[in-house]
């Protein structure tokens, strides 16, 4: 389960950077996450319930939005978005000169903190 340690390194750049900035704690974090990044929302969620207890993390929220994959199709000259993790063909024409634009992202988006 790598997200224990995306857990980790989140918490652990939340926190560095809460107590650089004088801050006393963390309210809450948000996060984006691509369908195609490889991460479980539930399993990031269970993960950071578990790791926060003990930090100055320990009451906040993690709320996680999560990013469709999305691209764009050489071929139609079009732009489309899929719910699916994975793209094989263009869901618009069905051929296979696209790239993907979006839903492989893992970003910390903003921290709360007090």
């Amino acid at each position: 389960m790598h997200e224990v340690s995306i857990v980790q390194g989140m918490l652990e750049i939340a926190i560095d950077n809460c107590i650089k900035q004088g801050y006393k704690g963390i309210e809450s974090i948000r996060v984006k996450i691509g369908k195609a990044s490889g991460v479980v929302p539930d399993s990031l969620q269970f993960a950071f319930e578990a790791l926060k207890t003990g930090t100055i993390a320990e009451k906040a929220v993690l709320t996680i939005e999560e990013i469709p994959v999305g691209g764009f199709c050489e071929s139609c000259s079009s732009n489309f978005t899929v719910e699916e993790a994975y793209v094989i063909a263009c869901p618009l024409c069905g051929k296979t000169t696209f790239r993907i634009e979006t839903g492989r992202e893992l970003n910390i988006d903003e921290i709360e903190v007090f």
